[in-house]
């Protein structure tokens, strides 16, 4: 049986495996409604350069995988890494996995000496612990989020005089 692991970046024809995995992720956290991406959009999206979705396996088969996506920090005017999502299934956890895909991702980033950003759900302390041990600060934010169906109906009662912004 071969137990080596290998990372890799995830091309497009890895998109039914990407989709899959994130499903998964989705499921675990409880968020599966909130997916909407398809592997056809998977497709399009891994074929991006400022998308990145390293893939680890063992013998051809799926453990898990990290996303980021290259983007503009305004308050630095550098790019940024954007950690959104580390996923190692139930079945590879506590085997190194998971250090060795952000291992892989550090490694991407310093080529340009790119920081890396993420979130993490407060209850979280699993996931806390190991960023702690990778050497990751941690710092208390809200995250919040504003989805067309909460803020259209603002627009649609005309309150863009009442906050000061003017229609275009």
């Amino acid at each position: 049986m071969n137990d080596t692991i290998t990372i890799r970046r995830a091309g497009p024809d890895d998109a039914t495996t990407v989709d899959i995995l994130v499903r998964e992720i989705a499921a675990h956290e409880g968020d599966s409604a909130h997916v909407t991406v398809t592997a056809a959009g998977w497709r399009s999206l891994l074929a991006r350069a400022d998308v990145t979705v390293l893939l680890a396996e063992r013998a051809g088969e799926p453990l898990g995988y990290v996303s980021a996506q290259r983007r503009l920090h305004l308050w630095t005017g550098a790019d940024i890494l954007a950690l959104d999502d580390l996923y190692v299934r139930a079945q590879a956890r506590d085997g190194g996995v998971g250090r060795r895909l952000m291992t892989a991702l550090a490694r991407r980033a310093a080529v340009d000496r790119l920081a890396i950003r993420w979130e993490v759900k407060p209850e979280n302390a699993a996931a806390q612990r190991f960023y702690r041990r990778l050497g990751a600060r941690l710092f208390t934010k809200v995250i919040v989020g504003w989805r067309p169906e909460d803020y259209l109906p603002l627009l649609s009662r005309g309150d863009t005089e009442a906050s000061g912004v003017r229609p275009v």
